[in-house]
C-alpha cells in the first residue's frame, strides 16, 4: 500500500502532534504523577471526541462486537505499551527507551507480512526500515546503546511495547471493515482506555491526596488531550484506513525528528551534527519505503 501526498502530510502532522506531547508531559509531570497525567490526557480526549460526535450528529456504536474491538485496541495500543514503557523507563535512560521504541516498524514489517495479504515485506521496505532505525539511533545518540544488555528486563519491556504497537496497527485495520469513521474509532479507543486506567490511578496515585496543580500544568493537560490525543488519534485511524499498518508505524521514525525540531524552535535547544545525519538516514529510509523515487531512478531516460 503506497502512501499519497495527503497520507504523508497527515503522517508528518501526526509526528508533530506526538512529538509535542514530550513538551506537554515535561510540564505536567512537574506537578502530577505519570498515571494521573496519562488518565487526564485520555479521559479529556474522550470527552472532547464524544462532544464533537454528538454535535455532528454521528451515530454512537451500540453493537457489542464493536466495543469488544475497542477493548482489544485499547489493550494493544494503550494499556500494554503505556505500562511497559512506564515501567521500563524507571530502569533505563529515556534515550535508550526511545531507540528501542523505534523498533516498532521493524516488528510491524514482520507482523504485517505474516498476518496480512496486502502489506508484504519487500527488500526495499526492509532496507528502508533498517535505514530509518539507524537514523533514529544516530540522532538520539549511539552512546545510549552502550547500555544494551544492562537491565535486560526493562529493555525487553520496551521491546514488548514496540511489539504491542505493531500488533495494534494490524488489529486496528478491522475498524474500516466495521464501517466506523476515524473520529468514532478514536473516541471508542480512548474511552475504553480511560476505563482500564481509572482503577490503576485510584490505587497507585490516589489523586484526591494531591495538591491542586498550577495553571501551566492544567494548560499542558488540555494541550496534550486536545492536540496530542484527540486530534492525533483521528489522524492515526485515518492513516491506518488509507495507507495501512506498515506505513502508519513509520511515524515512530518521525516523532524524534519533530521533538528535536520543536525543541530547537521553541526551547532554544541546539541542533547538533548527529541530528542532521540521523534525519538524513530517516529520510533515506522513508524514501526507500515509499518506493516512488526508486521507481523513477529505474525508469530509462529515453524510450
Amino acid at each position: 500500500m503506497r502512501m499519497s501526498a495527503l497520507d504523508w502530510g497527515m503522517l508528518v502532522t501526526l509526528s508533530i502532534l506526538w512529538g509535542g506531547s514530550f513538551f506537554f508531559n515535561q510540564v505536567a509531570l512537574e506537578d502530577l504523577p505519570p498515571f494521573t497525567v496519562v488518565f487526564g490526557r485520555i479521559f479529556l480526549a474522550a470527552l472532547i471526541l464524544w462532544g464533537v460526535i454528538l454535535l455532528r450528529g454521528l451515530a454512537v456504536p451500540r453493537i457489542p462486537v464493536i466495543w469488544l474491538s475497542f477493548l482489544g485496541m485499547a489493550i494493544l495500543n494503550n494499556a500494554i505499551p503505556f505500562s511497559l514503557l512506564a515501567w521500563g523507563q524507571t530502569h533505563i535512560s529515556s534515550s535508550l527507551a526511545a531507540i528501542l521504541n523505534a523498533t516498532t516498524p521493524l516488528f510491524g514489517v514482520v507482523v504485517a507480512h505474516v498476518l496480512t495479504s496486502d502489506e508484504r515485506a519487500t527488500p526495499a521496505k526492509v532496507f528502508g526500515v533498517l535505514a530509518g532505525f539507524g537514523g533514529v539511533a544516530i540522532m538520539i545518540g549511539v552512546d545510549a546503546l552502550a547500555d544494551i544488555g544492562i537491565d535486560i528486563l526493562a529493555q525487553l519491556a520496551c521491546l514488548g511495547a514496540a511489539t504491542s504497537y505493531a500488533f495494534s496497527s494490524i488489529f486496528g485495520r478491522r475498524f474500516k471493515r466495521l464501517g466506523l469513521t476515524p473520529m468514532v474509532t478514536a473516541a471508542g479507543q480512548v474511552t475504553v482506555s480511560s476505563m482500564i486506567l481509572l482503577p490503576l490511578v485510584l490505587i497507585v496515585d490516589r489523586p484526591w491526596t494531591l495538591p491542586m496543580p498550577g495553571s501551566d500544568t492544567i494548560l499542558s493537560i488540555l494541550g496534550i488531550a486536545t492536540l496530542s490525543t484527540a486530534l492525533a488519534y483521528i489522524l492515526f485511524f485515518r492513516i491506518l484506513s488509507s495507507a495501512g499498518a506498515t506505513n502508519l508505524m513509520l511515524v515512530t521514525f518521525l516523532i524524534p525528528v519533530s521533538a528535536i525540531l520543536l525543541g530547537v524552535l521553541f526551547l532554544g535547544e541546539a541542533l547538533a551534527a548527529r541530528h542532521v545525519i540521523g534525519m538524513a538516514g530517516i529520510g533515506i529510509g522513508l524514501a526507500a519505503i515509499d518506493g516512488r523515487l526508486l521507481d523513477r531512478l529505474r525508469k530509462p531516460k529515453f524510450s
